[in-house]
């Protein structure tokens, strides 16, 4: 079954590429539309504004480059504080989602885990799960959290990610390389786990836990069968 929509809910500019960028190759592929949301690409927060503005929009760029790469249908650049969403109410966070879920009419959803590291993660999957709850008439079937190199391995060894669902992305995997490639801001040199050969090596790990040459693990939080 084609033309489901399909969104995906992150925290900053390129978790949706290391997280979920095979999964929204593959759906795209699939002629699902995918809608992504980034909540937090607010860098005035971090000093001074006019320098800011100028890496806010060249960030936006490499966005916009690495959804074309994958098939992003549309995609949300929310101006949250980068790495303060700790300092938002919680309730402002949950009503963008609910209002991004809306447009969408999103069937699945993909986010982060409540146990990374990253606050700005834990922070978005709260507020996710909240706003999918399963009221009635609710469009939301499926709800997946994923994983983050440089967040989710650093957590304690108690909240380590452990995945219940393996997505195929063998056919998927040098496109989210080539998407990961346009966050030249981001991007670090290996053997730091954001990078390309990072990237490539979970995969590899994570399709050999599933009998798969490459893979993208999640953990599944809710499905609804009607």
């Amino acid at each position: 079954m084609t033309g489901r929509s399909i969104a995906v809910v992150a925290a900053h500019p390129d978790d949706e590429v290391l997280g979920f960028g095979g999964t929204i190759a593959r759906h795209a592929a699939a002629g699902d539309q995918v809608s992504v949301l980034i909540l937090a690409t607010g860098l005035a927060a971090r000093g001074d504004a006019s320098a800011s503005a100028t890496a806010l929009l060249d960030l936006r760029h490499q966005a916009d480059a690495a959804s074309q790469i994958l098939g992003v249908h549309h995609l949300i650049l929310g101006d949250l504080p980068d790495n303060r969403l700790d300092t938002v109410p919680l309730l402002d966070v949950i009503k963008r989602i609910e209002a991004f879920l809306a447009e969408t009419a999103a069937s699945i959803v993909f986010t982060h885990d409540h146990r990374d590291l990253n606050i700005d993660h834990a922070i978005c999957a709260r507020a996710v799960l909240t706003a999918c709850r399963p009221l009635p008439g609710a469009a939301v079937a499926q709800l997946y959290a994923g994983e983050i190199l440089s967040s989710s391995e650093y957590a304690d060894p108690a909240d380590r990610f452990s995945p219940t669902t393996y997505v195929d992305i063998a056919d998927q995997l040098e496109r989210k390389c080539d998407a990961l490639a346009c966050y030249k801001s981001e991007l670090r040199d290996w053997p730091h786990p954001r990078s390309v050969h990072g990237v490539r090596a979970l995969a590899h790990k994570r399709g050999s836990e599933a009998g798969l040459a490459a893979a993208e693990a999640f953990r599944l939080l809710r499905e609804i069968q009607t």
